[in-house]
């Protein structure tokens, strides 16, 4: 199975910064801004690890993981959200996410957890 990642962020600097340091480790990297287009874009993309922003517009990365979290389909896939809110941890652990990254987040620390669930 490749080794791919779905970053979700309105942000396009975090995108292009993420997919760069995936990249350099021989991690294929997929983005998506419109957090609207999340659920389509893993269908069509079967990453093995999805990462969010807490807070994006239209849906935010709590809503998303908790529909991830119920559908039986992608219920395992491991999710890391980050966010620099000071509630961000608790609102992605009642959520059900995999992962917290606090903002601004340490690439040593997101490559590691990213590794971690790419092993499984």
């Amino acid at each position: 199975m490749e080794n791919k990642v779905l970053i979700c962020d309105d942000d396009e600097g975090i995108l292009d910064l993420l997919t760069l340091v995936l990249a350099a480790k021989k991690i294929n990297a997929v983005t998506e801004r419109n957090s609207a287009n999340i659920f389509e874009k893993i269908t069509q993309e079967q990453p093995s690890v999805v990462i969010l922003d807490l807070w994006m517009p239209v849906l935010s990365g709590e809503q998303i993981v908790k529909k991830l979290k119920l559908n039986a389909q992608t219920k395992d896939l491991p999710v890391i959200i980050f966010s620099a809110s000071i509630d961000g941890k608790k609102i992605a652990h009642d959520a059900g996410a995999d992962e917290f990254l606090e903002k601004p987040f340490d690439l040593k620390k997101l490559l590691d957890k990213v590794n971690v669930h790419l092993r499984h």
